[in-house]
């Protein structure tokens, strides 16, 4: 007898990442997860919040999270005892292809009665490749699968069958639901019309109390979090919108992805009093910091007016981002509205040419007048985020914004210059499919190694992220990008050491972590030129404690993103009375819908 309706499993980037000998570099260096991308993307928490809604048992297994905390965790034993008429594998972020393939056909040789359900960017994006793997039955295609979810669960928990016979009644309800994949008892292929495509986001519900129900429902915390330090570092999300307005060149939740991805026109936003009660819900059990996702001027000014507004007073630490320079009346708004917030600018280069054909409108000089006046209402720290790889971008470029790093710390003197902080990261693993980039590379400067999703998947097992890129560009092969971004996190590493950003003794480990990662790229190059297959696998898996030892925490220290969180971080009693609060409404509502 199933214990859930539906089961959502997230897999490692790589599934065998504990035995294989892989260089992954600095590809997470600016995110909470590793190299293994452990932490699930939210679209698990709103998909099992809306069938929890409506009556359907849903639980979310991280297995990234579990295999990285347990180098014992039994990946298989876990996956045998679980049981749904559906799973659900996410595969949004193309560094997945390997792991969430690999776990799909281990859970059909497990359960092969059971429904495999894929989704995500990359999913819609490769869907009718997808299909075609023996262990996958569906894929639900768009940014807003809730919906087509609830349809599909239906379906399977009432009895339908997964490949039904064509032309049968269960095949016309399969053919009802919107945006779906699938394939009929003779394998045929079917795609539904991508349909779904809701102007807004308010029937969406970003509620972690519903995890926290889970949690207590199934005994099993390990599991739910994000990521294996969750706990120290409760760092939780809030959903403005699914959609952009911005049309940067390798970017896959662009404008332009989204429109021919997810037949989105414009963005659809959450409306902004609901905004701000989703972050003051997160904040009723937890003192950790929320991110809010997207630009929340996106939608206009009376938009962020009204969500500041509702917000206003929330204590508790605050991501806000920017896509453009923002007036001084806009940033003092936001000073009002969070006592302790932080500011992401992904500025990507120091060259305004270079950032303007990435996509990035503002000069240098409108961001620096934002950046001045954000501090000067109140940002508690500003973040400076800049990218290897890029459009027109050379190998003198990044050491140029190397220099310019320096002179954004140096301008704003020592007793306040922890408040900047500037990072640098490749464009790495992968240029995202349905970008401009990916679409048109050479109307980019880019050249692709890889375009199926086959081709993806057999990359992410190269030995190193240099062999992993799926790109160069016409300014940089991807030797020189690989070179660019260890110099270029060398130099800002020691430039932070110096100016007493970090600790002596942080700046001399991440020194000698990417002494040891440039002393191994060279290493594996060697190995990769030995003709003898066998002997290339012998050398490289001698390698593999020193590799391990240079995965985490390469150009910078992980703990630079982190800011301070003081006293307790997450209430587990009050967690547990907000979801019994929560689930007493929606029972209640139920009911009054019922009478109605």
């Amino acid at each position: 007898m199933p214990s859930s309706d539906l089961i959502l499993l997230h897999a490692p980037s790589v599934f065998d990442f504990r035995s294989k000998s892989i260089l992954y570099g600095p590809v997470s260096d600016l995110v909470p997860s590793t190299p293994v991308f452990e932490m699930y993307p939210i679209g698990f928490t709103t998909i099992a919040e809306y069938l929890e809604r409506h009556g359907y048992d849903t639980r979310i297994v991280n297995l990234a999270s579990r295999m990285l905390e347990d180098p014992d965790f039994d990946v298989e034993a876990s996956l045998r005892r679980l049981d749904a008429p559906a799973f659900g594998i996410d595969l949004h972020w193309l560094p997945h292809a390997h792991g969430s393939i690999e776990v799909a056909g281990i859970v059909k040789r497990l359960h092969p009665a059971r429904a495999i359900i894929f989704g995500g960017f990359s999913a819609t994006y490769f869907h009718s490749e997808l299909i075609r793997y023996a262990a996958v039955d569906f894929v639900v295609r768009g940014d807003s699968t809730e919906e087509p979810m609830l349809q599909l669960v239906g379906y399977l928990r009432s009895g339908g069958s997964a490949h039904p016979a064509s032309g049968s009644p269960e095949a016309r309800r399969l053919g009802e639901i919107p945006n779906l994949v699938w394939k009929d008892r003779d394998g045929a292929v079917q795609i539904n019309p991508l349909s779904y495509v809701p102007e807004d986001l308010d029937h969406v519900l970003l509620d972690y109390t519903g995890v926290v129900r889970s949690v207590a429902r199934y005994r099993d915390l390990a599991s739910h979090k994000p990521f294996p330090n969750w706990m120290k570092y409760p760092i939780t999300a809030a959903l403005t919108v699914r959609g952009c307005r911005y049309n940067c060149v390798s970017c896959g939740g662009s404008a332009c992805a989204f429109r021919t991805l997810h037949g989105r026109q414009k963005p659809a936003y959450r409306d902004p009093v609901q905004l701000a009660s989703d972050i003051r819900r997160i904040g009723d059990f937890s003192q950790g910091p929320v991110f809010v996702l997207g630009d929340i001027r996106q939608a206009g000014e009376t938009y962020a007016e009204r969500f500041l507004e509702a917000v206003g007073g929330y204590p508790h630490p605050v991501f806000i981002e920017l896509f453009d320079a923002a007036p001084r009346s806009f940033l003092d708004r936001v000073g009002r509205a969070f006592p302790n917030w932080t500011l992401e600018i992904s500025m990507e280069s120091h060259d305004d040419d270079v950032r303007q054909a990435f996509g990035r409108p503002y000069t240098r000089e409108a961001i620096e007048r934002t950046m001045e006046d954000a501090l000067a209402a109140g940002c508690q720290r500003l973040d400076l985020f800049f990218m290897v790889g890029l459009k027109g971008q050379t190998y003198e470029s990044v050491m140029g914004t190397i220099d310019y790093s320096r002179e954004m710390l140096e301008r704003y003197g020592r007793e306040s210059i922890r408040r900047v902080v500037p990072f640098i990261s490749p464009l790495a693993p992968f240029v995202d499919p349905g970008s401009r980039a990916f679409e048109d590379p050479s109307a980019h400067g880019y050249r692709l190694f890889a375009r199926t999703l086959e081709e993806h998947r057999l990359r992410l097992l190269a030995p190193s992220w240099k062999y992993v890129l799926n790109y160069e560009t016409r300014w940089m092969n991807r030797h020189q990008i690989v070179a660019a971004t260890y110099e270029a996190g060398r130099r800002l590493n020691q430039i932070k050491g110096e100016l007493g950003v970090i600790d002596a003794a942080t700046a001399m480990a991440t020194d000698a972590r990417i002494g040891n990662a440039v002393r191994l790229i060279g290493e594996i190059d060697r190995i990769m030129a030995e003709p003898n297959a066998t002997e290339r696998h012998i050398r490289l898996k001698a390698l593999k404690a020193q590799v391990d030892n240079s995965n985490l925490s390469t150009v910078c220290d992980k703990r630079e993103l982190e800011i301070p969180v003081r006293g307790w971080r997450i209430n587990l009693v009050q967690a547990a009375r907000v979801a019994v609060r929560g689930w007493w409404r929606r029972q209640t509502r139920s009911r009054s819908d019922l009478r109605l």
